[in-house]
């Protein structure tokens, strides 16, 4: 038993977590949706109770009093797209003309509220003229403005009830909810990831003015880069709740201690996940136990983080204890973990996990299973095997027909048994086995697996040699951006290595000369995929405005060119009198140059 084998050097709190999570198959709980009805349109009656009988911003999850008069289905509401613009728009002008929202407030509330947006449609869904009737409507009854804003910051339609507040329906009445909101904004949080600290850390909307930007700074006087806290706070929300982190903090200072750098752990945190700090704290600590010097794990941490932080740590102990029982010795596992780092990361460990479950369910001998992993891994780990009975299906159930061929020819195996085509990759290989070798070797800095399907299809989308993508990275670094943050943009929008090295650093130059910081480019790396005509032309029209008072200062550069040409138009363009003459000449002298 593997519990024997190791117990007298690993801790009994260890064993105990390693004991339960060696148990499988897994236990998977299943959850039942919450189905609500959330309050949308309300009487003018309704409204006059509400707003004289406000005892003041509420922000803990409640239900609201009132009863929907228009209940909300979670089955997706077909209308057409012309219809959809209309209410968007229509909802955009209430928004910001009617209740004096900010332009981007008002932009991000009726573009990303699709769910209300529906609501709004259905109500004037026999009318003609879909924007005038849904400004009529809007005119003569007021919305419960908390509805489209948090379903604006990522929450699902069927948990707003939780969250509505009791007694408001204007946000302009919730002061410190809007004051905090803007904090995180500035601060460079993504509005769409605001929903998720706004349910799990909800107190925090009810600070005092300048706390809030306090804990923020707090976590940037660790040494930390605002990139990474940015990615602290929508991952693990609760860490704006009292003081600094205690947790957070021991593992940053156990990461210094095996040599990283401080702002390290930046590159890899994202904020689908959460994390368990201490159970980070456990995983450095077990292997510390099981045998594994600083520098060993530190070797392993860097050739593959994502075992660390997704999960946080939880596969060690399930992939280590397999392999033990399996019958590897101590320095064995720590060779092949240290060799195929990337087994470690969820989606290979799962792999390795069904094919450790494959070998057995066929027959195959422990010490054999052992050999052919120790041979095999990388593929296994990369591939997704077919289940035991559909391969014995194509060899018409012969156990030991399988068995023989696994032994004398893996190859034919693996073409039978893996889900995937793995000749796709080696396909490309053989065209082009140079360039195919340094572009490859880039990407696995950048966190690819080797021979995964990501890799091939990375292959196909990134368009240079090695050596060219590696110098087009190094200059977005070499503009002042973290490489940690580089990685996620590139992530994001693969197809600005595409171009380049002289057309990057003017895009970066230009913008920067705008007055906008490098860190915008971060925020919106699309930025770097759109031609050089448009991102003048649009800039340009903007600043003219600008000269003439008609906009704000500083609109961020996604609003500006990710709007179509139609909407640019009637907010950028038509907003001034002389605004469509000045327009056709910047487009007119675009065409020439």
């Amino acid at each position: 038993m593997l519990i024997l084998k190791i117990s007298k050097r690993v801790p009994e709190s260890m064993i105990s977590q390693l004991n339960n999570l060696l148990k499988f198959p897994p236990i998977t709980e299943k959850r039942l949706a919450l189905q609500s009805h959330t309050p949308f349109f309300l009487s003018l009656t309704r409204i006059q109770f509400k707003c004289f009988h406000s005892s003041g911003p509420v922000r803990c999850p409640k239900v609201a009093l009132v009863e929907s008069p228009l209940p909300i289905s979670s089955s997706v509401i077909k209308i057409s797209r012309v219809a959809r613009s209309d209410a968007q728009a229509a909802l955009f002008e209430y928004l910001h003309y009617t209740r004096g929202f900010t332009y981007m407030d008002a932009e991000h509330i009726s573009k990303n509220s699709p769910h209300f947006v529906e609501n709004l449609v259905m109500k004037v869904e026999n009318e003609q003229d879909v924007s005038r009737a849904l400004s009529k409507l809007l005119r003569y009854y007021p919305i419960n403005e908390f509805e489209p804003f948090l379903e604006s910051l990522g929450l699902r339609p069927t948990e707003l009830s939780l969250f509505l507040p009791a007694n408001l329906i204007f946000l302009a009445d919730d002061h410190m909810l809007l004051d905090n909101f803007h904090v995180l904004c500035d601060y460079g949080i993504p509005r769409v990831e605001i929903g998720k600290i706004y349910k799990e850390a909800a107190e925090i909307f009810g600070y005092e003015f300048g706390r809030l930007n306090t804990k923020l700074r707090a976590y940037e006087d660790l040494g930390l880069s605002k990139p990474t806290v940015i990615k602290l706070v929508t991952s693990c929300p609760s860490i704006l709740v009292g003081d600094v982190n205690k947790e957070l903090v021991d593992v940053l200072n156990k990461l210094t201690e095996l040599g990283f750098q401080r702002d390290w752990i930046g590159g890899y945190l994202s904020s689908r996940h959460s994390y368990s700090w201490n159970r980070m704290l456990d995983t450095m600590t077990f292997l510390v136990e099981v045998g594994f010097g600083d520098m060993q794990i530190g070797d392993l941490i860097r050739k593959n983080p994502a075992f660390l932080l997704e999960g946080s740590g939880k596969q060690i102990y399930v992939l280590f204890g397999r392999l033990l029982k399996l019958g590897l010795k101590m320095n064995e596992v720590y060779l092949l973990l240290l060799e195929n780092p990337e087994i470690l990361s969820p989606k290979c460990a799962k792999n390795v996990w069904k094919a450790l479950y494959f070998l057995f369910e066929i027959g195959m001998e422990t010490d054999h299973i052992a050999k052919f992993l120790r041979t095999h891994i990388q593929l296994l780990a990369s591939h997704s095997l077919k289940g035991p009975k559909t391969v014995l299906r194509s060899l018409n159930g012969d156990r030991q027909k399988l068995l023989q061929v696994m032994s004398e020819n893996p190859s034919k195996f693996f073409a039978l048994a893996f889900k995937s085509n793995i000749s796709s990759i080696e396909q490309i290989r053989a065209k082009n086995p140079g360039k195919m070798l340094q572009k490859t070797a880039f990407l696995l800095k950048l966190g690819y697996i080797e021979n995964s399907d990501e890799m091939g299809k990375a292959l196909k989308k990134f368009r240079g040699r090695g050596d060219q993508l590696q110098e087009r990275f190094d200059c977005l670094v070499q503009a002042g951006l973290d490489s940690n943050v580089v990685v996620d943009m590139i992530r994001q929008a693969p197809t600005a290595l595409n171009q380049s090295k002289d057309v990057l650093e003017k895009k970066i130059a230009y913008l920067i000369s705008l007055g906008y910081p490098i860190e915008s480019v971060a925020a919106f790396p699309t930025y770097l995929c759109y031609d050089i005509g448009r991102i003048n032309r649009r800039f340009n029209m903007y600043l003219w405005l600008k000269e003439r008072g008609a906009v704000k200062s500083m609109i961020s550069p996604s609003t500006l060119l990710a709007c179509s040409e139609a909407r640019f138009t009637k907010y950028f363009v038509d907003v001034h009198p002389e605004g469509p003459l000045k327009w056709e000449s910047l487009k007119k002298s675009s065409l020439s140059s």
